[in-house]
C-alpha cells in the first residue's frame, strides 16, 4: 500500500495545492487531475455532485498521482464510510462544532479498535492495496471544518481529539457566523482575527490547517502564514473565468469588415 501523499507532503513541511470539483462529470475531473494539483476535492455538500457521480470522478482522478479528497454533505456515518469505501484518501467534514463532533468523525472513519467504521472497502481494497484494512486508520486523512462561532469557542477541545489530522476553514461560513461579509480572501478584520487564531491553535496541537481561497494570490499569502492545505477556486469558477476572458478579448478586438470580391 502506498503512502498518502498528503501526509508525506505535510511531514516534509510542504503545503498542498488543492483543486475543487463542483461539476458532476468524470471527464472534467480527469482534466483537472492532469493539471498538477496535489489533491482534488469532490464537493458533495454544496456542489451538484451526488454519490453516483462521485465514483467515476474518483476513477478519473486515479489516472494521476493527485490525492482524491471528498467533502461529505454532513457529519453522518453512512456517507463517511461509503466515501472511504469508494476510494477517497481524505474526507472533509463540514460544521464540526464540538469535541463530540470531532470524536464521531474519527470513530466513523476508523476501523476497530480505534473506531466503528464498518468493514467493506470495495474499491479502496482494489486501488490502495491488499493491506488496506491493516493500514487504513493511519492512511486516511480526516479534516474537520471550523466555520462557526461555536467551533471557535470549542477549538482547543476539537483540536485535542486523537486521530484528527487537519482542520479546514470555510471563510464564508465563519464570516457569516461572526457577523461579517461571506467572502473568501479579503475577509473582514474580525474574521481574519479568528482565522489567525485557528491557525495558531492548530499549530500548537500539531494539527494541519487548511483554508478555502478564491484566487492564487490569496492562497500564496496563506501559505506564507503557515497554512498547509490551500484550495484555489473550483472547476466551475475556473471554467467561467476562462470563458469570460476569451469573450472579453473577442469583443475588444472586433473582426475586420469582409472585403468584396475574390
Amino acid at each position: 500500500m502506498r503512502d498518502n501523499r498528503l501526509r508525506t507532503l505535510w511531514k516534509s513541511g510542504g503545503a498542498a495545492v488543492n483543486g475543487w470539483l463542483a461539476i458532476p462529470n468524470s471527464f472534467s475531473a480527469e482534466t483537472m487531475a492532469h493539471q498538477g494539483w496535489d489533491s482534488l476535492t469532490i464537493d458533495l455538500q454544496h456542489g451538484v455532485v451526488d454519490y453516483q457521480a462521485m465514483l467515476p470522478m474518483l476513477q478519473a482522478i486515479a489516472t494521476t498521482e493527485t490525492v482524491p479528497v471528498v467533502r461529505v454533505p454532513w457529519l453522518e456515518p453512512g456517507i463517511l464510510m461509503k466515501t472511504l469505501d469508494a476510494g477517497a484518501s481524505a474526507v472533509i467534514c463540514p460544521m464540526v462544532n464540538t469535541r463530540e463532533d470531532a470524536q464521531k468523525l474519527v470513530h466513523w472513519t476508523s476501523y476497530a479498535p480505534r473506531g466503528t467504521r464498518s468493514f467493506g472497502p470495495i474499491r479502496s481494497l482494489l486501488i490502495h492495496g491488499a493491506d488496506y484494512a491493516e493500514k487504513a486508520n493511519d492512511f486516511v486523512v480526516r479534516f474537520a471544518m471550523i466555520e462557526t462561532a461555536q467551533a471557535l469557542d470549542n477549538l482547543d477541545d476539537i483540536l485535542s481529539v486523537e486521530g484528527l489530522d487537519a482542520v479546514y476553514i470555510g471563510p464564508s461560513d465563519l464570516s457569516l457566523s461572526l457577523g461579517c461579509r461571506p467572502v473568501f480572501d479579503d475577509v473582514d478584520p474580525k474574521a481574519q482575527q479568528a482565522i489567525d487564531h485557528i491557525l495558531a491553535r492548530a499549530k500548537a496541537h500539531g494539527v494541519v490547517a487548511g483554508i478555502h481561497n478564491g484566487n492564487a494570490e490569496g492562497a500564496r499569502k496563506r501559505i506564507a502564514q503557515g497554512f498547509q492545505f490551500m484550495t484555489v477556486s473550483s472547476d466551475a469558477r475556473l471554467m467561467a473565468a476562462g470563458a469570460q476572458q476569451i469573450v472579453a478579448a473577442m469583443r475588444a478586438q472586433p473582426t475586420a469588415a469582409p472585403t468584396s470580391g475574390y
